[in-house]
């Protein structure tokens, strides 16, 4: 399956970029909806296995690991690209399937008084016979629309 068309989604935020990214980054833990859209709750739906914290290694080569309540560590990605404020870039594999990761960038724009985040998600053939259906669950309401939501009403939280 060639060129599977890239997911584009976007928000604007009421704060900086610098603001953005760190929320994004350093504070992913308090925004995220682990209790739906973690390795817990994914993997192990039926074992009352939940997710303690996120821990995002802010560089390139640093990961997301998430950390959960049986101590058992798992990696969502590995950062190709760490350029704070602006862009990061993350080999993306929240799951154990034996295929290569796909890929999602990250980009935090100044928008007036706030930033826009533009975030992309690609590489889908990466994923061999499934990439279609991988690729429709992030392109539902359920996947990156509900996830930059979140974050945006973090934001909303944080400077209000």
């Amino acid at each position: 399956m060639n060129d599977v068309e890239p997911i584009r989604r976007s928000v604007t935020v009421r704060c900086t970029p610098e603001d953005a990214f760190r929320v994004f980054t350093d504070e992913m833990s308090a925004w995220w909806p682990l209790e739906t859209h973690g390795r817990a709750a994914d993997q192990f739906p039926d074992e009352g296995m939940k997710t303690e914290r996120l821990e995002v290694q802010g560089r390139i080569g640093g990961q997301i690991i998430e950390h959960m309540s049986n101590g058992v560590s798992l990696p969502w990605g590995e950062f190709l690209a760490w350029e704070p404020p602006t862009r990061l870039v993350l080999a993306w594999k929240p799951h154990s399937r034996p295929v290569a990761p796909t890929e999602v960038e990250v980009r935090f724009l100044p928008d007036g008084d706030g930033t826009r985040v533009e975030l992309e998600h690609r590489g889908w053939e990466r994923v061999g016979a499934e990439a279609a259906e991988v690729r429709e669950a992030y392109d539902s309401p359920r996947g990156w629309i509900t996830t930059l939501n979140v974050f945006a009403a973090a934001i909303d939280r944080e400077v209000a």
